[in-house]
């Protein structure tokens, strides 16, 4: 049994929750994610031709692998450029792909999963991250350079080892922003079967990055913290996700990120039922499936109109999910502790199934309870119907803002507390 709960009302959102969005319109969503990046392009030009004297140099290193770690730094680093501070970006695959169009970007090598039918593949991920292993190398050096040019007054990292490190290495404070530090720094008895990879996990996160001078952890479950520099807040949403309106137009929403074909034979089995599967990169209809080719707003509003969701236990879908007040089946990745901790939180929260196998009787179960855990989602204080505007991201980036006012002074206080205890 895991000890914590539910988010409890807090009065950092906004209080006017009647016009949350203005007059903006679901197919609204793309113009004003593009609006609002564009808003930001004459400060960075003004700051670049030495019009405007940044308040910080922040150098921010997000992990490449999956989507929701850039999701989450696109909002933080938006944020953070609004404020003033001039913000360069160090990533590697989808990570810089979706960053280095909007803000200065470091384009380097990193770490990969490789998995088959929702596990992981342990020897093939080993190989494929050791053929990679030079460009590595030569990315480190590449960091450094960039260290030495850009002179960072602090680091933030999104579970990205090589800036990370480099900070620490150079006396430069770090902040981490992320949902991983949940697992090295909230208290969290994870059921005996999982207990190894619990510390495995949590050897992992401390080989990936040194101990940081302020943790920044997010998670949709609330725990004890095990130090004073470490700060949980509602998972992060995409600034996308503010213009959904959820609704149920009564099939359910299956995404899959590798494929995972046990489940879609299973899903064949319940022809009275419609799916809307994404992650084979298709567009066809076969019985009951509807394969879907990825577009990002185009999944996000089947997930707003879907009656529930059915997808592996990644944090960011799940958080999104769990806002919108969508029940969730949940098959987590075997062989990553991370989605195994993320299934268990929503179990133990009433809000879906952490499932160990993709068979018939599991999805019956799902569909025959989806009232409860409708029920159950609507007790969420950080969902849509209790408080829509958590998608403004209100209280963390209040808490980026008091880190590094005053020239950071309350950041070097924690980073001086650290360095000499």
């Amino acid at each position: 049994m895991l000890t914590g709960g539910r988010w409890h009302d807090t009065p950092c959102h906004s209080a006017n929750k009647k016009h949350r969005h203005g007059s903006a319109k679901q197919g609204d969503t793309s113009t004003s994610v593009t609006f609002r990046l564009y808003t930001l392009q004459p400060l960075i030009r003004a700051r670049r031709a030495g019009v405007i004297e940044p308040h910080m140099r922040i150098i921010y290193g997000v992990s490449g692998e999956g989507s929701g770690h850039s999701s989450r730094a696109k909002e933080m680093a938006t944020h953070l450029v609004g404020r003033g501070h001039e913000v360069h970006i160090v990533s590697y695959d989808r990570g810089y792909s979706v960053l280095h169009e909007l803000f200065p970007a470091t384009q380097i090598s990193g770490l990969h999963i490789v998995s088959k039918d929702n596990k992981v593949a342990v020897m093939s991920t080993l190989l494929h991250n050791l053929r990679y292993l030079s460009a590595g190398l030569r990315s480190i050096s590449r960091v450094r350079a960039l260290f030495s040019d850009f002179k960072p007054d602090c680091v933030i990292t999104d579970f990205e080892p090589v800036t990370a490190w480099i900070a620490g290495s150079r006396g430069i404070p770090l902040i981490s922003l992320d949902n991983q530090h949940r697992m090295r720094y909230m208290h969290c008895e994870a059921p005996k079967h999982l207990r190894r990879d619990q510390r495995i996990t949590e050897a992992i996160i401390r080989m990936m990055v040194p101990a940081p001078d302020v943790a920044l952890a997010t998670t949709f479950f609330q725990g004890p913290v095990k130090n004073d520099r470490t700060f949980l807040f509602p998972p992060i949403l995409r600034w996308e996700v503010q213009s959904l309106h959820p609704t149920d137009n009564g099939y359910h929403l299956v995404y899959l990120t590798s494929g995972y074909d046990t489940l879609i034979e299973t899903l064949r089995q319940f022809p009275d039922e419609r799916f809307v599967v994404y992650g084979y990169n298709k567009a066809q209809v076969d019985d009951n499936l509807q394969f879907r080719a990825f577009s990002t707003m185009g999944f996000l509003k089947d997930l707003a109109a879907a009656r529930s969701v059915i997808a592996t236990a990644g944090f960011t879908l799940m958080s999104e999910a769990i806002y919108l007040q969508k029940p969730y089946l949940a098959f987590p990745m075997h062989g990553q502790f991370e989605q195994q901790l993320n299934g268990l939180c929503l179990e133990q929260l009433g809000y879906g199934i952490n499932a160990a196998k993709a068979d018939t009787r599991t999805l019956s179960t799902f569909f025959n309870r989806l009232p409860d855990f409708a029920e159950a989602l609507q007790h969420y204080s950080a969902g849509y119907s209790n408080d829509p505007d958590a998608a403004r991201n209100t209280a963390i980036c209040a808490k980026l803002d008091e880190l590094l006012a005053d020239n950071a002074t309350l950041l070097r206080e924690y980073h001086s507390r650290r360095t000499t205890s």
